[in-house]
C-alpha cells in the first residue's frame, strides 16, 4: 500500500498588535507607534496533500511559536490549524490561522487570524495573500466543523469566535525576504515522482483558487504571478 504524500512548508510573519483593542487596523497603527511587535514562525504540514486538496476545508496542522514581548515573549504553538482558501462566496476566499499558545504566566491564548482574499480594483493579490488580520483571544478557542453541536462556521472568524474575549488585535504580514525563504522550505515525502505529483497537486490548488478570485489578473499556470507589494 502506497504511503500518503505529505507536504510541509515554513512561514514567518511579522507585525504589530495593541492590547485591549478589538479592531486589527487600529491595533496595528497604535502598535506600530508603540513598537508592540509580534511575529510567528510556523511549520504548516498536511499528512496527505491529495486529500488536503480534495477537502473543502483544506485544513493543515501548524506548529511553531508566537513571539511577542507584551504576551510573554516566545511561546510554543502546538496543534494549531491552518485553512487554505476556504469559503464559497463568489470571488472571495479566506486563509485562516488558529494558533493556541500561553502567555508567560501560563494563561491560555489563541491567535486567530484571517487573510481576506478578494478582487478589489487594481492588482491587490500580493496584499491580500500576505496580510493577516489578527486577534488574540483569551483561552484556547476551537471549532469543530464536523460537530453538529458547534454552530460556528470555521470559514467565518466572527462566528467562530463569538463569546471569546479579545485580548489584543493587530495586523501581521509576510515580508518579501521571508516569502523568498518560505519558497525554499517546501518539503514533500515519497519518491521523486510522488514528490513532484504532490507539489503539482498543491500548485494547481493554489493557482486554481487564485484564478477563481482574480480571473484574468492571474495568468493560468504561471506560478510566478504573485504580484508586487504596494
Amino acid at each position: 500500500m502506497t504511503e500518503p504524500t505529505s507536504l510541509e512548508f515554513t512561514e514567518t510573519m511579522k507585525g504589530f498588535i495593541t492590547l485591549d483593542e478589538t479592531d486589527p487596523q487600529r491595533g496595528y497603527e497604535q502598535g506600530r507607534t508603540e513598537a508592540t511587535a509580534l511575529h510567528f514562525r510556523l511549520t504548516i504540514r498536511t499528512g496527505d496533500v491529495h486529500a488536503f486538496a480534495a477537502d473543502p476545508m483544506r485544513e493543515a496542522v501548524a506548529d511553531g511559536y508566537v513571539d511577542c514581548d507584551v504576551l510573554g515573549g516566545r511561546q510554543p504553538v502546538e496543534g494549531g490549524v491552518f485553512n487554505l482558501f476556504v469559503g464559497d462566496a463568489p470571488g472571495r476566499r479566506r486563509m485562516l490561522y488558529r494558533l493556541p499558545f500561553q502567555d508567560a504566566a501560563g494563561h491560555p491564548l489563541t491567535l486567530s487570524g484571517f487573510k481576506d482574499v478578494h478582487d478589489d480594483p487594481g492588482f491587490d493579490l500580493w496584499r491580500d495573500t500576505s496580510t493577516l488580520y489578527t486577534r488574540i483571544l483569551a483561552g484556547h478557542v476551537h471549532t469543530d466543523p464536523a460537530d453538529p453541536a458547534d454552530p460556528a462556521d470555521p470559514a467565518d472568524p466572527a462566528a467562530a469566535e463569538a463569546g471569546a474575549r479579545v485580548v489584543a488585535a493587530g495586523i501581521i504580514t509576510i515580508h518579501i525576504p521571508d516569502f523568498l525563504r518560505q519558497l525554499t522550505t517546501f518539503r514533500v515525502s515519497g519518491s521523486a515522482l510522488e514528490a513532484t505529483r504532490g507539489l503539482e497537486t498543491f500548485g494547481r490548488l493554489f493557482l486554481g483558487d487564485l484564478w477563481k478570485v482574480y480571473g484574468a489578473f492571474v495568468p493560468a499556470g504561471n506560478a510566478d504571478a504573485i504580484g508586487e507589494p504596494r
